[in-house]
């Protein structure tokens, strides 16, 4: 199972096609609108959040809400792209050089993708290098989502900090449901002192990072392999995760935390009961293993930095003249944690998607179910 999205920031539409999804699975625009709507929410995000109402369009894969088993096209419209027509024009345009993004933002693609594409306008390389692109991404792991639901695999987030002000991450997926998709922080209190600080950063024209925990409940042992780099699963939920703008830096279960504990204290002993099977009262690892998932919950937590887009822009130069000058501005969030919260569940269902279909195969939605109730009774008679 694979995907592709293109699409610019303020081009006309972003489009994105999943291949590999089993025939016979139930899909609907309106679950996928969810999540897109999911993604719009939150404390922090800037006005383009006021323009768009994200909906994706099937175009094809689909038919009378079920799917196929051919690739999966679906198209989700800019709104904005009204505002920036002659900008954005696919052909030659009038005057189009007197609008140059030549000040390049420290922190962004702008500078490093001129110099690698060989471009004098950063704006050929900010629009795709736009966080704009993710909603295409969440539109393709809602239909991964949808899989996972069908073989008992269930998804949550929550954000665990934001400008150095933390809460506790959500323990299940149930009870991260119940958190304010404002600020869905398991402690109100820190919530309350997010929102104050979002309000300061805006005040000062600046912005606010932080982190966020995905958890994904009811997976088999097994997905993933210990034999090559590129199959662990550890690597692939590492690729995913920082695939995500702003990302920068990737935990699995107690992350960095395990290097300062001796051996006896940082692995999860094994335990076993006939009822249960094989089970661990920790989960240190976060459910991964020499690079194969255990049978515990999959726990990864993302970290992002403040947005680069400032509204009071710092020292940079500008490409043309090589002369100082401060960054260029560009329309932008002063927060947007808890949005990648939501892409975050979206990129992890992308992975596990494509893990579990690797471990059982299946070309309709029946044989896959088949498939892995075969191999959980291997597992709980093993």
């Amino acid at each position: 199972m694979r995907f592709l999205t293109a699409g610019e920031s303020h081009g006309p539409s972003l489009s994105v096609i999943v291949e590999g999804c089993p025939a016979g699975l139930s899909l609907t625009e309106g679950f996928i609108n969810e999540q897109l709507a999911r993604r719009q929410l939150g404390a922090g995000r800037g006005a383009r959040q006021r323009i768009e109402q994200d909906r994706a369009q099937i175009l094809s894969g689909v038919r009378r809400g079920e799917t196929l088993g051919s690739p999966i096209a679906m198209l989700v419209t800019n709104r904005d792209h009204a505002n920036w027509q002659e900008t954005m024009a696919t052909g030659e345009t009038q005057g189009a050089a007197d609008r140059l993004f030549t000040i390049p933002r420290p922190g962004h693609a702008d500078l490093a993708g001129a110099l690698k594409y060989d471009r004098r306008d950063c704006r050929d390389i900010l629009e795709r290098a736009s966080a704009r692109e993710t909603a295409a991404r969440v539109a393709a792991g809602s239909v991964s989502r949808r899989l996972l639901e069908e073989a008992g695999i269930h998804i949550g987030s929550s954000v665990t900090g934001v400008g150095g002000i933390q809460s506790p991450p959500g323990e299940t997926v149930s009870a991260c449901r119940g958190l304010d998709p404002e600020m869905p922080m398991t402690d109100p209190e820190a919530a309350r002192r997010v929102q104050e600080a979002i309000r300061a950063a805006a005040a000062d024209g600046d912005t606010l990072g932080g982190s966020v925990c995905v958890l994904a409940e009811g997976i088999p042992p097994g997905l993933g392999s210990h034999v090559h780099w590129d199959r662990r699963l550890d690597a692939k939920l590492g690729a995913h995760f920082f695939s995500i703008p702003s990302v920068k830096a990737v935990e699995l279960g107690a992350g960095v935390r395990v290097s300062g504990l001796r051996g006896a204290e940082a692995q999860d002993p094994v335990h076993y009961e006939v009822r249960r099977g094989f089970y661990r009262e920790s989960n240190w690892a976060g459910g991964v293993e020499g690079g194969i998932s255990n049978g515990e919950v999959i726990v990864v937590t993302a970290y992002l930095k403040p947005l680069s887009t400032l509204m009071k822009p710092l020292d940079s130069v500008d490409i043309g003249t090589k002369r100082a000058a401060k960054a260029q501005k560009e329309r932008s969030d002063v927060c947007a944690v808890p949005a990648a919260a939501v892409i975050g569940e979206a990129v992890l269902a992308l992975c596990l998607a494509e893990a579990l279909l690797e471990k059982v195969g299946g070309d309709s939605l029946g044989e896959v179910l088949r498939n892995l109730e075969q191999y959980r009774l291997q597992v709980e008679r093993f």
